[in-house]
């Protein structure tokens, strides 16, 4: 074996793990997980949360590094597309909510009422622009 290749790969390696190690303390840091039990009243399920973002991350990995073809079909592009907004949509409310983003925005345009109109108003503007992005090519 060539030593570039060597040096190549140890370095490849160490790079996910680095990558692996910053979203696991931003999950942390965000307390998804905990929130998540919190919320649904599942703490005795919190092994099995664990298990799924593990096991999810393995899978993602392997599909995206080893290009493994999968025929879904439309369905399963739907139920995929779905759970990938909500996964996304999630972490984005986290970190809102982390920061503060929705207080602080509100107080400094002086809004006082109307803030779930407005929250959800981007939430429905975020469904439609996602789904004329994707299905009208904007």
């Amino acid at each position: 074996m060539n030593i570039q290749n060597v040096i190549m790969a140890v370095s490849a390696f160490s790079c996910g793990f680095l990558v692996a190690g910053g979203v696991i303390a931003l999950i942390v840091g965000l307390g998804i997980v905990t929130r998540l039990v919190g919320i649904t009243h599942t703490a005795k399920e919190n092994r099995w949360y664990e298990s799924m973002i593990f096991t999810g991350a393995i899978l993602g990995n392997m599909l995206t590094v080893y290009r493994i073809p999968l025929s879904l079909g439309r369905p399963g592009l739907l139920i995929l597309g779905v759970s990938a907004g909500i996964y996304t949509g999630g972490w984005i409310m986290a970190l809102a909510e982390m920061v503060h983003m929705f207080p602080i925005f509100s107080r400094r345009i002086g809004i006082t009422t109307g803030i779930s109109m407005i929250i959800w108003n981007l939430a429905l503007g975020k469904i439609l622009g996602s789904l004329l992005q994707f299905y009208m090519n904007w």
